[in-house]
């Protein structure tokens, strides 16, 4: 996430003093996705495991799938027992009423002899859930969706899963780093952003950045307003009976959290980067005058990643600004929001950088934050130095300088804290970590690492050791003190 930090960065501050930078910083074809859904409470009752003869034939009793993924520090996250590889959802949103009605088809492989299995969604009245076109029994818990099928589910199986929904959404209140996320209502429309685990507020799913899968969009709304997801448009948008259906398609691996339909009153540039990709950038009219510059900075920003990290991993690039005081900015794949301020040059390098990593490789589990927003964060001092201002290494030295007793110190970024995930550390130490080890391994070894790092994890799920190896490979180093000291270790680093 760009700097959850009130839309300023600690890069743009030390430029400042360094006087090198100014101010800083899937598919109803008749319109049924916009009408309510009705709910059924007839077809709530307990979820109760169901035998196959599939699962007598391979002597292994089918079971539940767990009712989370295994991620320690957010134990009720995410599902197991299956792997999403698609969400084909239809959505009908109408900002006057904040009411949202959808139906999210779900394409899915088992991961065990599956009985019955979860899914988070939080709030919504379901009214109907079939799997393989046949109606399943479900139950509800906190938010947690419970499904039985009509017949449990052979282990590496194909399915299906539909379920219908309707109600009003509500975000994710009161975080400890980011106050308000997930489904955002607005006043003319919503902004939708999930970093971490918000996804369960707009749609049913496996709501971990560790079961990613693509996704289609049909979204509904009352004419005169757009409606932005990620990927690409399908189509032109068709209005009919005072409504517009937009439909995207995010052909590439998404992380749950990533996922976004955001819509209201925007001003749009579309065109190509200098590079020749697909940009797009929409704003707020309240931020018309900032639309030219988030154009033209996204479009240099994607096209120096292309030769820093590698091919860009997707589509198109661009941005989002809009009127909502989020005060943070989220790297949704191929349209990073801005919440109510617009971005500077440092905090749209960072959201793009996440484009690879975050993105492209994400995380399999949350502790491992850094690797997303350390990443990120240097990202900001790499496109600083190449912009003529400060170079990375006097931005790390003005990091340094901190006194012992600075919090940054006593939070150690390799292992991210669940209640206090987002926290200063993890971005701009996480930062420090990849300058001490640029320091120690030169140069060439250093960029070919992130290269090689994007190119062999491309689409895939990451992990601290992993890089960790890959580091000592390529540069032949022993490096396990040095990220001990960086990483994992409650002080300041005296390492490099």
């Amino acid at each position: 996430m760009a700097s959850k930090r009130l839309a300023t960065t600690a890069t743009a501050a030390l430029l400042s003093t360094l006087g090198t930078i100014g101010t800083v910083a899937c598919s109803a074809s008749n319109g049924e996705s916009a009408l309510p859904v009705k709910p059924d409470a007839s077809a709530v009752s307990p979820v109760t495991p169901v035998a196959s003869a599939s699962d007598v034939a391979t002597g292994r009793e089918a079971a539940p799938g767990a009712p989370g993924i295994g991620d320690a520090d957010f134990p009720t996250d995410g599902n197991g027992g299956y792997d999403v590889g698609h969400y084909g959802l239809t959505l009908g949103y109408d900002p006057a009423s904040k009411h949202l009605s959808g139906v999210a088809r779900i394409s899915a492989r088992a991961t065990q002899n599956l009985a019955s299995f979860n899914l988070d969604l939080s709030g919504f009245t379901v009214s109907r859930v079939t799997v393989n076109g046949k109606p399943a029994r479900f139950d509800r818990a906190g938010t947690e969706l419970g499904v039985t099928p009509a017949a449990s589910i052979p282990n590496a199986t194909a399915f299906t899963v539909e379920v219908a929904y309707a109600g009003e959404p509500e975000p994710v209140r009161g975080s400890s780093n980011l106050g308000t996320y997930g489904f955002i209502p607005t006043k003319d429309g919503a902004f939708v952003t999930c970093q971490p685990n918000g996804a369960k507020t707009w749609f049913p799913g496996n709501d971990h950045p560790s079961d990613k899968a693509s996704y289609d969009f049909e979204i509904t709304v009352p004419a005169g307003l757009t409606a932005l997801a990620n990927g690409e448009p399908v189509g032109e948008p068709k209005t009919a009976g005072g409504r517009t259906t937009f439909r995207w398609r995010e052909s590439h691996p998404m992380a749950s959290y990533l996922a976004t339909m955001t819509l209201g009153k925007f001003e749009m540039l579309q065109g190509t980067t200098p590079g020749g990709l697909k940009n797009v950038a929409a704003v707020d009219p309240r931020f018309h005058g900032s639309l030219r510059k988030l154009y033209d900075v996204s479009g240099r920003v994607t096209d120096y990643w292309s030769t820093v990290f590698g091919p860009y991993p997707f589509s198109s690039t661009g941005g989002v600004v809009d009127d909502f005081p989020a005060g943070y900015a989220l790297e949704n794949q191929t349209k990073p929001m801005y919440g109510g301020f617009a971005p500077d040059d440092a905090i749209i390098a960072h959201e793009l950088a996440h484009q690879w990593f975050g993105d492209s490789l994400s995380i399999t589990r949350w502790k491992d934050l850094w690797l997303n927003e350390g990443f990120a964060t240097y990202a900001e001092w790499l496109w600083s130095e190449h912009e003529g201002q400060g170079t990375a290494e006097q931005l790390f030295r003005r990091h340094y300088s901190a006194g012992a007793d600075d919090p940054i110190w006593s939070y150690a970024p390799g292992k991210a804290k669940p209640d206090d995930l987002f926290n200063n550390s993890v971005y701009t130490r996480g930062g420090m970590t990849l300058h001490a080890l640029r320091r120690r391994i030169g140069d060439p070894a250093f960029f070919k690492l992130l290269k090689e790092w994007n190119s062999t994890h491309k689409y895939g799920s990451v992990t601290t050791p992993e890089f960790v190896a890959m580091a000592e490979k390529i540069s032949g180093k022993k490096l396990g003190p040095l990220f001990d000291a960086w990483l994992f270790t409650a002080k300041k680093p005296t390492t490099w």
